[in-house]
């Protein structure tokens, strides 16, 4: 494939949805598109704004924390795999108020307490935290959730 075949396809593809320059050079690869073509049409498709991983990684971490519901860690850690660069990671999450990640967290685990099995009240909340760092929450939210969980159980 040729450095303009691949620019056409890609500038639709981005015509649909945000992708990041990592997916684009993988593309790119994938079709046996030269080095420097690689270059080349990378070079347009971010001067003519087809590609920006600033946006991209806004509308990643979006998706991800109020959708799909991960935490803090977990979302950094898909964004590196990306190959996005850390400082545009570290503003982009930062952005991200610690509200949101509770919000999303509290009923992640009021679903998880209903299905999970447990000899007490300590089991249940040492599976549930599992549970909550596994999706990527740090301990400290995760923390405050379990604990108004309890509360709300001795209240309800």
């Amino acid at each position: 494939m040729t450095g303009q075949q691949a620019y056409s396809r890609l500038t639709a593809l981005c015509a649909r949805s945000e992708h990041c320059q990592q997916e684009m050079l993988e593309k790119m690869r994938q079709w046996g598109v030269t080095d420097e073509e690689q270059a080349q049409v990378m070079a347009r498709l971010v001067k003519e704004k087809y590609v920006d991983d600033s946006r991209y990684a806004r509308a990643f971490v979006n998706d991800k924390v109020h959708y799909d519901r991960w935490g803090h860690r977990k979302v950094e850690q898909a964004l590196r795999q990306k190959h996005i660069d850390a400082e545009i990671c570290r503003e982009v999450l930062d952005a991200v108020p610690p509200q949101d990640y509770v919000e999303a967290l509290k009923p992640l685990l009021k679903q998880k307490r209903r299905s999970t099995k447990a000899a007490n009240a300590y089991e249940l909340n040492m599976k549930l935290t599992r549970y909550a760092l596994s999706r990527g929450y740090g301990i400290d939210i995760v923390k405050q959730c379990i604990d108004v969980e309890d509360e709300d159980e001795f209240l309800g």
